[in-house]
């Protein structure tokens, strides 16, 4: 597999404007197949990194459907998106500052605190199966305005899921793994038991 060229093809993938606001780059030091960074509020877009070692190992419509997912993950997990824990860290950040300037060491306290509460449920949501399902979702969409059957791209991701996973020397599946793998089942025609995008609760 020619790395670059490898990289072209990924991104003549992507719509346009995740194109403009993706970059592909090799990671051989990566123990995982395909991973990515967090788009932060001051950042347009995110960094997709490759260890080449282990993607060349997946078929081609699998490593399609696992950079579709990771995208529309990111794209869908932006901090700057409207939330009421994004609305916590920046109130928190905002008195924090506030209480800085008037000395009130309390204020500041409590300012930090509601921050970090913020911080850590915006980062546990983005995790969760529900934006999981909708990164699957979105990924199938575009999957299928790139020559793809909606079935066709469920099984290869469906297929990708656990195949990742064992290129990382890991066997058992996660929780959101197996949501995810139920719902892409479904999709696929495989079984008749769907996951909500909607109201579904991690442990």
């Amino acid at each position: 597999m020619n790395i670059n060229e490898e990289i072209a093809r990924l991104r003549d993938l992507l719509p346009a404007s995740w194109r403009m606001a993706t970059s592909v780059k090799s990671k051989p030091e990566q123990p995982e197949p395909i991973s990515s960074l967090q788009i932060l509020p001051w950042q347009k877009g995110t960094q997709v990194n490759i260890n080449f070692r282990l993607w060349r190992q997946l078929p081609e419509a699998q490593r399609d459907m696992l950079l579709l997912h990771e995208v529309s993950w990111r794209q869908q997990t932006k901090w700057l998106q409207t939330g009421a824990y994004q609305g916590i860290a920046a109130a928190a950040f905002i008195g924090g500052v506030v209480e800085t300037v008037q000395g009130d060491v309390t204020g500041m306290a409590i300012a930090i605190l509601l921050g970090t509460i913020g911080i850590n449920q915006i980062l546990r949501k983005n995790k969760s199966s529900q934006i999981q399902i909708q990164a699957d979702s979105e990924a199938l969409d575009v999957a299928q305005k790139r020559g793809y059957r909606e079935a066709e791209a469920a099984m290869a991701l469906l297929e990708a899921i656990p195949a990742a996973a064992k290129l990382m020397g890991r066997n058992t599946p996660e929780f959101t793994e197996l949501i995810r793998c139920q719902n892409l089942r479904a999709i696929a025609g495989l079984s008749k038991t769907t996951i909500p995008e909607t109201g579904l609760n991690d442990f």
